[in-house]
């Protein structure tokens, strides 16, 4: 359920962005998701359908995108990917170090939202 309201303020960023642009209806939206995050792709459909139904946004294809979660060595300066799902110890390949930063793989966003405005034009 906690997918519900990260959902809810993607769905609002693209509504409003394409009332901005005039849209009369909202056709596709990208979004880019980090592996990091808990948000899975089962949910984030299930409750991007429920908030769209009766919308602008209503039969709007959505697309996730999958960002790698990457981690940087805070002894070495080297940067990897890490399959958080997989590993639980999790060293420096190059240095063996064990203290890090995070580079990507946290963040969601929206990437792209494809409307039509008026009746024809699609933007």
């Amino acid at each position: 359920m906690h997918e519900l309201p990260v959902i809810k303020s993607i769905f609002d960023i693209c509504v409003k962005h394409a009332k901005a642009n005039n849209a009369s209806k909202i056709v596709t939206v990208t979004l880019k998701v980090g592996e990091a995050t808990d948000l899975l792709d089962e949910w984030i459909q299930r409750y991007f359908d429920y908030l769209c139904k009766d919308t602008m946004a209503e039969g709007a294809k959505l697309t996730i995108e999958r960002v790698p979660f990457v981690i940087r060595c805070k002894k070495c300066s080297e940067s990897f990917q890490v399959n958080i799902r997989e590993q639980r110890q999790v060293e420096c390949p190059k240095c063996k170090g064990k203290e890090f930063d995070y580079v990507s793989g946290r963040e969601y966003s929206v990437e792209k939202i494809e409307v039509i405005c008026g009746r024809d034009k699609t933007h």
